[in-house]
């Protein structure tokens, strides 16, 4: 038995999901004429409070077309440091928006009003490039899977927008941080302009991410999907395992994070570990003990069939996920206390 942590990614489609995947009608989408697509365009758009909705291949995309329709050339983004859009796309901010950015650091990598105020670009001074987005991540991958409350996001939108920026979530994890908070998807909607959600991390699709906008949004979005190279076909297959995953895989998240925690728990107990990240929702992080390397540490791993991340010169993430349940946790938790490093 294989126990892959390496990210949430990694998941298979589940029977039903095939099911639904091979019985989907589907179209030419880059006509428009992608009936799958188009319920599931339809349904996040609902979902999140907004007016339209573009499926794409990968959150990187959708973050990308989010941020480029809301900015302009030598503009720059406020985000929080360790953020994906920032650190995990390659450049892509630089190389498709030609903007710069302006990084916090945030508590646990949540930004707060009181650290964007100071650093907000004077509009006024030909000197100073022009901030026009305020950038938010929740989940936050770097910290544990750290989340935003719904009071905190609209204390960060209300003077975002009062000082005439727009929001953009990067919402890949973010119905992991609604499984903990017990707010709705509609509410936090409506404090952004533009939203990316994944559906093949903790909803466990094999393919496909979905950027919500506003409806004068759409079009810029539509086009610039074609010019990053991702429009799809027949792609009502990827959608409707998207649509299921939304029907079927939200409520079980609440698992993820239970055995997330379990994890957790169990490193914290252990000489080769150092200390562990408070675990929020299904990202675990930990530094290994001095002496320790994390190379050294995923060795070992893989002598029990685990694998994992390293996710800095001295961490190790794991991330739970669908396809892993109680047994494979009983398992991982009695080899870690077996493990002599």
């Amino acid at each position: 038995m294989i126990i892959d942590l390496r990210s949430d990614t990694v998941t298979k489609p589940t029977p039903a999901m095939k099911e639904a995947m091979f019985s989907a009608e589907v179209g030419d989408d880059v006509f428009g004429e992608d009936p799958t697509i188009k319920k599931l365009e339809a349904k996040c758009a609902a979902l999140l409070g907004m007016e339209a909705a573009v499926f794409c291949p990968s959150g990187t995309m959708t973050n990308q077309i989010g941020i480029k329709i809301l900015t302009q050339p030598y503009d720059e983004v406020i985000c929080y440091k360790g953020s994906h859009i920032y650190k995990y796309e390659g450049g892509g901010l630089a190389g498709n928006s030609s903007i710069g950015t302006k990084l916090l650091t945030g508590n646990r990598g949540r930004i707060s009003v009181e650290e964007i105020a100071p650093v907000i670009g004077n509009i006024n001074d030909v000197h100073s490039a022009q901030t026009s987005v305020v950038a938010v991540e929740n989940t936050v991958v770097r910290e544990g899977g750290s989340y935003y409350t719904l009071n905190e996001i609209k204390a960060i939108s209300d003077f975002s927008r009062s000082k005439g920026m727009a929001m953009h979530l990067d919402g890949a994890r973010l119905f992991n941080a609604l499984t903990e908070t017990k707010e709705t998807s509609t509410e936090v909607g409506r404090y952004f302009d533009t939203i990316s959600i994944c559906l093949s991390k903790g909803l466990g699709t094999p393919v496909g991410s979905v950027l919500a906008c506003k409806k004068e949004l759409e079009l810029k979005a539509r086009r610039m999907r074609k010019v990053f190279g991702g429009g799809m076909r027949q792609a009502g297959y990827l959608a409707a395992a998207g649509i299921y995953a939304l029907d079927n895989h939200i409520e079980r998240l609440k698992d993820d994070h239970k055995r997330a925690k379990a994890l957790g728990n169990a490193l914290g107990q252990l000489a080769w570990v150092k200390s562990v990240m408070p675990v929020d929702t299904n990202i675990v992080i930990f530094e290994v003990a001095d002496g320790v390397t994390p190379e050294k540490c995923l060795a070992k791993f893989s002598e029990y069939n685990i694998k994992a991340l390293a996710f800095s010169a001295s961490e190790i993430r794991l991330v739970t996920h669908l396809d892993f349940d109680d047994t494979m946790l009983d398992a991982t938790i009695t080899s870690f206390k077996k493990m002599y490093l």
